[in-house]
């Protein structure tokens, strides 16, 4: 058997680390992502609340589009969502406020996303490309990541 011949028939040892997983792990996978879209726009929506009630003392629904780039309608229907899942409350013409469960989920969010952007600042990622990128990878990040990433920054000295 030639050598070419040997190397199309036996995987190298760099392609059986980049083999597929087993098949429940590899469901799982997939499971923990599509579970992750299916929260990140409410964990996204939830998380600018908090930041603009501790930043600016209210959250107006005017400011949360502008803020994402879509129209009121879209807030609109999103705000009505969030009051049914009781992360939020409102009252016409007045500002949003975030319930209990709000609050936790805007706290959790934000850190997520900040060990996420000071991960990426630490590799050397320019403050403007890390805001994007942190912007949706911190959906999909587990804990045992994320604490991986915090000992990295931590290590690293990078702190903004």
């Amino acid at each position: 058997m030639s050598h070419d011949q040997k190397s199309q028939s036996a995987p190298s040892k760099s392609a059986s680390v980049d083999a597929l997983p087993p098949v429940k792990q590899h469901a799982r996978q997939y499971a923990t992502v599509r579970q992750a879209h299916e929260t990140e726009l409410i964990e996204d929506y939830v998380e600018l609340i908090g930041d603009l009630l501790t930043h600016r003392g209210e959250a107006r629904a005017a400011d949360i589009a502008a803020r994402m780039g879509v129209s009121q309608a879209t807030v609109s229907k999103m705000i009505r969502r969030l009051n049914e899942l009781e992360l939020v409350t409102s009252r016409p013409y007045r500002s949003l406020f975030l319930t209990e469960a709000g609050h936790a989920m805007a706290k959790a969010s934000r850190e997520r996303h900040d060990i996420m952007l000071n991960f990426l600042r630490a590799l050397g990622v320019s403050d403007a490309a890390a805001r994007i990128d942190a912007e949706g990878m911190e959906h999909h990040v587990c804990d045992e990541t994320l604490d991986v990433m915090q000992r990295f920054i931590a290590a690293s000295g990078c702190r903004r």
